[in-house]
């Protein structure tokens, strides 16, 4: 620049004393002084040399000053292409949507982010700020849109908001949006420049966490969090409670935080249960245990305490949380619970014994009884009044002696679970049924059809099977209808490993509205008929479960009466 002005300078010398030597020589003829022709073209000379002086003093200044902005200009486009180059790079780097509103203009551009966090193609991209709102959650755009424009307002520079913002595939992702406002010379708002975090794992982490404090707040049992480590092999110092545990203590979280849980040990605490508790801690695994524990006031309540360890990223025990139940009313019910058994035990035991006293006392008398009246038949009876009544007896005593035999039959199962099993031809054990049966179905002729095809052997108890079709025939033919023929049908299949036994009839049938709770019940008549003893039922169910297997009732008044018995083929 300086080399430039000397350049100037020289030629405007060498053209300035080249126009005063052309002028001197012109007017050298008229002029006739020749000391007034010197004094002239030396003042001419010296007046071009002052003056390019002067025009390099104003040129060097000027120089200076242009120097001064060219140099400002550089460092402000250096500024400028570095902070580019910084933006770009930043841009590249950061995993936000950077964003950037000319707002005179309304001119929006957005980095790559708007593609890789939320999807948008570049073709799908608005340039206008239009397009940034309309992807705004509807719930989130006004009050987000009131809350930019004030601050636009206000000129304030930093601004920041949460909303929720609009993917390509129409879900919305919970992001965080910061902006720098930008204002020219006279503070007016000329520009915005912001970055869009996506904060939705943040956000479902933190309704996650408010719904557990909820939880934990909320709920019953008593909840504690500990220190990760113990000190001197004690439980480790509490650092939170929840309201459940002061309800269940008495002790506010003040008294309760910085203590260990050993604080509320009472002197008849199971220390054996304690000393389990602190292997686990010390081997870092949950434990549960029961033990007595002390309120504030000094009374004693049962307590289920659990410690389960937890971890963080790293994989390192960061605390424990414990969870304590107030079990007094569970342990007095399990008190309770053991003297009833054990008394129901002792009465079963004495029932049991009854039953085999009574049964044995009374078989003797029984049999006695018997045999006079087998004498008495053989005796010529012609009073029929004296006739009547040794009929009745004799069909009471029969009828006693049923009963005896199958009380005796319910003993012997309840007293014996495991039974022998074999496997048994269905068609002998029919044959010896009907054999017993012989007076009843000639007398009322029922019709009887059996299908053995699919299933003819099981394996089973052989004098428990005969027992339970004994009874069903018996109860068919006692309880059949007057007003049609008695019909029966006896099949039986099998279904995987399981034998199905289907025995149906067309009686009287049973209301199982009003007494289906009741139908294998002990002692249990659904009909007034007078030789009814409320067992036959019953000991059919005992005998199909003593043998493993299951029997289901399906009745109708009038109808008829299925009874389904199954078995394990095994």
């Amino acid at each position: 620049m300086k080399s430039k002005t000397n350049q100037i300078i020289i030629i405007y010398i060498v053209i300035s004393m080249f126009v005063a030597t052309i002028s001197h020589k012109l007017l050298q003829p008229f002029i006739s002084d020749s000391n007034h022709q010197f004094y002239t073209f030396t003042k001419d000379i010296l007046y071009i040399f002052l003056t390019g002086i002067i025009f390099k003093l104003i040129l060097s200044k000027n120089d200076t000053r242009n120097i001064s902005i060219f140099e400002k200009l550089k460092n402000t486009n250096d500024e400028i292409k570095e902070s580019n180059e910084q933006y770009h790079i930043v841009a590249k780097a950061t995993s936000d949507t950077i964003w950037d509103w000319k707002i005179q203009e309304d001119s929006f551009s957005w980095n790559k982010g708007i593609e890789t966090v939320f999807g948008y193609k570049e073709y799908e991209v608005g340039n206008s700020s239009k397009w940034w709102f309309d992807k705004i959650h509807p719930e989130d755009s006004i009050k987000m849109s009131v809350k930019l424009y004030s601050f636009i307002e206000q000129k304030t520079e930093n601004w920041q908001d949460q909303y929720r913002f609009k993917c390509a595939n129409d879900s919305y992702k919970y992001v965080l949006d910061r902006g720098f406002l930008l204002k020219d010379e006279n503070g007016k708002a000329v520009r915005m420049i912001g970055a869009i975090q996506d904060i939705t794992k943040q956000k479902e982490e933190e309704q996650r966490l408010k719904l557990l404090e909820t939880v934990i707040i909320q709920s019953k049992d008593s909840i504690i969090i500990t220190e990760a480590n113990s000190i001197d092999g004690n439980i480790p110092n509490i650092t939170y409670v929840n309201p459940a545990f002061s309800i269940m203590s008495g002790y506010n979280s003040e008294e309760s935080i910085g203590k260990s849980p050993e604080l509320f040990n009472s002197p008849n605490s199971d220390y054996e249960e304690l000393k389990k508790l602190i292997a686990a801690i010390q081997n870092k695994e949950e434990c549960i245990i029961e033990t007595i524990s002390y309120t504030k006031n000094k009374k004693e309540y049962w307590v289920r305490f659990s410690m389960i360890p937890i971890y963080n990223t790293d994989n390192e025990l960061s605390h424990w949380i414990s969870i304590q139940r107030d079990i007094t009313d569970e342990k007095k019910q399990e008190k309770e619970k053991e003297q009833l058994i054990r008394e129901l035990t002792q009465n079963n035991k004495d029932l049991k014994q009854f039953s085999y006293i009574t049964s044995h006392n009374l078989r003797a008398p029984l049999s006695n009884l018997t045999g006079l009246l087998n004498l008495i038949e053989d005796i010529p009876i012609d009073n029929p009044e004296l006739k009547e009544i040794l009929y009745g007896f004799n069909k009471s005593t029969h009828l006693l002696n049923e009963t005896i035999n199958d009380l005796v039959k319910v003993i012997i199962i309840k007293d014996n679970p495991s039974i022998k099993k074999e496997a048994v031809l269905l068609q002998d054990i029919f044959e010896n049924v009907f054999n017993q049966l012989n007076f009843q179905i000639e007398l009322y002729k029922p019709i009887i059809k059996i299908n053995f095809e699919k299933v003819s052997i099981i394996n089973i108890n052989k004098a428990y099977i005969e027992s339970i079709l004994l009874n069903l025939l018996t109860n068919a033919i006692k309880y059949k209808s007057e007003n049609r023929k008695l019909k029966i049908t006896i099949t039986t299949s099998e279904i995987d490993d399981t034998i199905v036994l289907i025995f149906k009839d067309n009686g009287i049938g049973i209301d199982l509205e009003r007494n289906r709770d009741k139908v294998f019940g002990l002692y249990q008549r659904f009909h007034n008929y007078p030789d009814s003893k409320g067992l036959g039922l019953y000991l059919v169910k005992s005998q199909v479960e003593t043998m493993g297997g299951t029997i289901n009732i399906e009745s109708e008044v009038n109808k008829g009466t299925i009874f389904t018995l199954t078995f394990k083929n095994k």
